[in-house]
């Protein structure tokens, strides 16, 4: 009876004990308080995590197959949604049954706000990156000037939502928002006027978006080069130039120069002479505009502009063509030319017609008087003069992959 009176004594005093403990009071809380919220604490956490991984593995089975794009959203929302955010959550759930002093109670809900404004940033980085990937699918087949656009403001769309997103935790942070962006106009003032040349080449950046006067994959010519768009950056656009290096220009100079867009050329002018030997009767010179006429009329994917005889020089009776390849593709230019020429060969031949050498040879024949000399030959070459549809100064040329468009060559097609 004594045994089991003092086992029961001992008991008591060990419950009073643990009592006692779990009665004390931490942080304005009994310590009971605090082991009930850590277990909600765990438990909470626990569940989010499980119902992130869920969502994630059925949403990625189910998003392949819809064509809606709510799941495919919902995916990414899930996805991006943090470990340290759902730490947050389980413990504003805890939170819950805990009277804390005032002065912690704000530093959690500062922690809290701030873990919810960088959820904020990941999910807003999430929604730019899939609207950015649907409108470059949507729009890449027939807008590829929509590229440099795009790109633009989702760079616009990041750097805005950061700056929101800033000025927000500064303000959970009890920082006077106001007068830091009065002090930073002010700054700012002071840093344009410090970075101009940049600041130049990000507006130019910006027109070059709105304006498009050439877009990624255009073939252009800038000054001396040439090549095809690579990129557009905020400071600076790439050019893959026709011999393979790379050439990049600031993007305020480039819209300084004069550029010539051969991607959105229609169709391409030819013009081309023909020297004919200045011996040739008449009547056989006035067939020549004929035969060029047929010629030209029976390819495909030509049409004839005019075909006259057009000058008479010293060297040359002169028969100018002008006609229009109804592509941009230079290399098709260039195998209709061959045609013609080939055609226009035989035509000729078969009507013996002479075409003029580019030069003639005059022999001297000094007598054996005074000042007799020997034979001698001085070449005196001729061309035709320019006529006002021929071009006046030759446009450089090099080969160009098929499909693609080049400036013309030797100033044959304009």
């Amino acid at each position: 009876m004594d045994a089991s009176q003092g086992r029961g004594g001992v008991k008591a005093i060990a419950v009073a004990r643990v009592g006692d403990v779990l009665d004390a009071i931490y942080l304005g809380n009994p310590l009971r308080a605090w082991l009930t919220a850590g277990t909600i604490f765990v438990v909470a956490l626990g569940v989010l995590l499980l119902v992130r991984g869920l969502l994630i593995r059925r949403l990625s089975v189910v998003a392949p197959r819809t064509a809606t794009e709510l799941d495919d959203v919902a995916l990414g929302a899930v996805r991006r949604t943090r470990a340290l955010f759902l730490v947050v959550v389980a413990v504003a759930i805890a939170r819950a049954g805990l009277d804390l002093p005032e002065r912690y109670d704000h530093r959690v809900d500062v922690l809290a706000r701030l873990a919810f404004y960088l959820q904020l940033v990941s999910w807003g980085n999430g929604a730019v990156a899939y609207w950015l990937a649907r409108a470059r699918a949507n729009r890449l087949e027939h807008d590829k000037a929509a590229l440099t656009s795009l790109n633009l403001l989702g760079v616009i769309a990041r750097i805005t939502l950061w700056v929101v997103l800033i000025l927000l935790g500064l303000d959970a942070l009890g920082i006077n928002v106001t007068a830091l962006i009065t002090g930073l106009g002010v700054a700012g003032v002071a840093v344009a006027l410090a970075v101009q040349s940049t600041l130049g080449d990000l507006l130019a950046s910006l027109a070059i978006a709105l304006d498009k006067p050439f877009v990624v994959g255009d073939f252009i010519v800038v000054d001396q080069y040439m090549g095809t768009v690579e990129s557009v950056g905020l400071k600076t656009t790439r050019i893959r130039s026709i011999s393979g290096e790379q050439i990049i220009i600031a993007n305020a100079e480039l819209l300084k120069a004069r550029i010539r867009n051969y991607q959105r050329q229609s169709e391409r002018r030819v013009v081309f002479q023909l020297a004919i030997d200045p011996g040739t009767a008449t009547d056989v010179v006035a067939t020549v505009p004929g035969v060029v006429r047929e010629v030209v009329t029976a390819i495909p994917q030509t049409r004839l502009d005019r075909t006259h005889f057009s000058a008479i020089t010293d060297a040359a009776f002169v028969v100018e063509t002008v006609y229009f390849v109804t592509s941009a593709d230079y290399n098709l230019y260039m195998d209709i030319q061959q045609r013609i020429n080939l055609a226009l060969l035989d035509r000729l031949r078969a009507a013996k017609v002479q075409l003029a050498f580019s030069g003639r040879e005059t022999v001297l024949v000094v007598g054996s008087g005074a000042g007799a000399g020997v034979p001698g030959t001085t070449p005196a070459p001729t061309t035709p003069p320019p006529t006002a549809d021929a071009p006046t100064a030759p446009v450089p040329a090099a080969p160009v992959p098929a499909g693609a468009t080049s400036p013309p060559l030797d100033g044959a097609g304009s």
